[in-house]
């Protein structure tokens, strides 16, 4: 007789990290480095809200990272901030430091982050990343690294720079994320959901649905007697 094993499903740890900043700062282009390894050959505007995924070990525990990059632009952030925002982890925020603007704009982003919850003294870390530093530009227009540090340490963030585009800095890209993830992991337990959890948790809603409608029908039932 041919014996059977139940094989239990090993848990799903899933961390959310959202990556914030104006348009065209490289958002999308970072998180492609990260979870595909590679820049990307063709770049367009993000509309709405962007998501990739990747696996890694941290801690010797399987984490499924999920990062999610929302469009800079005005026009398409308020249709997606409640959904955006929630169950978030980690905050990265992107500026390109060819462009003074874009750092201008980052208080707007944390004002936003914190208006949802996201604030400096709670469990999410958070890590600011000036992009572009492949690029050359006159050194009036591009963002002093001391001041970018001056506004990271106010803000208790970490500074990093680096490029996404440049195949150079691929394992730098590839270590500050890693490194982000590494800390949570160390800081704060992750949310932990196995097979068995998902699937006890629809059977849950199903038993609900059933006893409500056996409950309505029975109402009805005795109505029309």
């Amino acid at each position: 007789m041919q014996e059977s094993f139940a094989i239990t499903p090993k848990p799903v740890n899933e961390t959310k990290v959202i990556i914030v900043g104006d348009a065209g700062v490289g958002k999308t282009c970072l998180s492609f480095r990260f979870c595909c390894g590679r820049f990307p050959e063709h770049t367009e505007a993000t509309i709405g809200v962007d998501f990739r995924e990747r696996s890694c070990v941290i801690e010797r525990e399987l984490l499924k990272v999920q990062l999610w990059d929302t469009a800079g632009q005005e026009r398409y952030r308020h249709s997606i901030v409640a959904h955006y925002y929630r169950n978030v982890n980690a905050v990265v925020f992107v500026y390109d430091v060819t462009c003074p603007s874009s750092f201008a704009s980052l208080r707007s982003w944390i004002n936003e982050c914190e208006k949802n919850g996201l604030t400096a003294d709670c469990d999410v870390p958070r890590i600011l990343i000036g992009n572009k530093c492949d690029l050359k530009s006159s050194k009036s227009s591009r963002v002093d690294t001391d001041a970018a540090q001056v506004f990271a340490d106010r803000n208790n963030m970490a500074l990093f720079e680096t490029s996404a585009k440049a195949d150079s800095e691929a394992d730098h890209v590839e270590s500050i994320f890693l490194t982000l993830l590494h800390k949570l992991q160390q800081s704060k337990p992750m949310h932990v959901q196995s097979e068995v959890e998902r699937q006890a948790k629809v059977s849950s809603i199903a038993l609900r649905i059933f006893l409500y409608l056996r409950v309505v029908f029975s109402l009805n039932y005795i109505k029309s007697s």
